[in-house]
């Protein structure tokens, strides 16, 4: 543990963050992520050109990242309670277990009243496959899959690099994550520019990934689904192109027992994915099954927490 608190300390502040998040969500007005966004485009248009992209990617990404994982550094540091409330502000301000819930279950709401347009619609929010013509099922699908992925993207990585180096490591990791998500296309635009951003992406998020996919495993509800999961996990994470991704949907879709991954429509064409989990095609009620799935994993790994904090405090 790197953030100079104790495991105690690190419970607390995990807990306290996690129902911030809960009760308030999203900040709706000047969210530091929607801040952050608006400038990592400031920079990538300026530095995206000419020759040496891979180079121009790495020092746009340090521009980005570190002037901001250091001022978080220095908040932290400071004195008395207010250096330890920082902790658990930026953990909130970096994760986001209540957004997950408010972006998918409309969804499931209205596949579930039969209001195909605003299904389509509301997916396409959330998600970069083309929605227009979507069938419930693919719908469905889609909200599944972004559910068990983004729970390691936008809770459980944060919740890791929070419990190792504090809210500055929290910072870090959204900020990394981020920049993945916004130049990490192996696109004519970003191939070489966002390499780096993809490649330290896939190292912050490597042991949280696999973490998240044991806790999946685990947390399935019968014997047979962590059987399940885990040879989904085994078997078809490696064929999935995402290092991390594959891993943490594949074990999600097998504890669920659903069938994702396969066919799915980017910029007017069908790309044929490998499969994930197995079981029946989603269906709407599938989304509110991995919305419980991820909150029952955050409630495991700040559980984790206590006990090792418990732990630490008796030793």
């Amino acid at each position: 543990m790197l953030s100079g608190l104790s495991w105690p300390a690190v419970a607390g502040l995990l807990l306290a963050g996690v129902l911030l998040d809960l009760l308030l969500g999203e900040a709706r007005r000047f969210h530091p992520l929607v801040g952050f966004g608006n400038l990592a485009t400031f920079i990538q248009r300026r530095l995206n050109r000419d020759r040496g992209r891979f180079w121009r990617g790495v020092l746009a990404w340090v521009l980005a990242v570190l002037p901001l994982t250091a001022l978080a550094a220095w908040l932290c540091a400071l004195p008395g309670w207010f250096g330890v409330a920082m902790h658990a502000l930026l953990l909130y301000l970096g994760i986001g277990l209540r957004s997950l819930r408010e972006h998918n279950l409309p969804i499931a709401a209205a596949l579930a009243a039969g209001d195909l347009p605003r299904a389509r619609f509301l997916t396409s929010m959330i998600v970069s496959r083309d929605t227009a013509h979507a069938s419930e099922a693919e719908l469905a699908k889609a909200s599944a899959e972004s559910l068990l992925e983004n729970g390691n993207d936008a809770v459980f990585g944060t919740l890791f690099w929070f419990a190792v180096a504090g809210g500055p490591g929290a910072v870090l990791f959204r900020l990394a994550n981020t920049l993945d998500a916004m130049w990490g296309y192996r696109n004519e635009r970003f191939l070489y520019f966002g390499r780096a951003a993809a490649r330290i992406d896939d190292a912050l998020n490597y042991v949280p990934a696999r973490l998240t996919a044991l806790s999946y495993v685990l947390l399935a509800p019968t014997l047979a689904g962590k059987r399940r999961a885990w040879q989904c996990w085994r078997t078809q994470a490696p064929a999935w192109s995402s290092p991390n991704a594959g891993p943490v949907m594949s074990s999600g879709a097998g504890a669920l027992g659903l069938a994702l991954g396969g066919a799915a429509v980017y910029d007017g064409e069908i790309e044929q994915r490998p499969p994930l989990g197995s079981g029946a095609p989603a269906r709407a009620a599938d989304i509110g099954r991995a919305w419980g799935l991820v909150l029952r994993t955050t409630m495991l790994w700040l559980a984790c927490a206590g006990m090792v904090a418990l732990g630490g405090y008796h030793a």
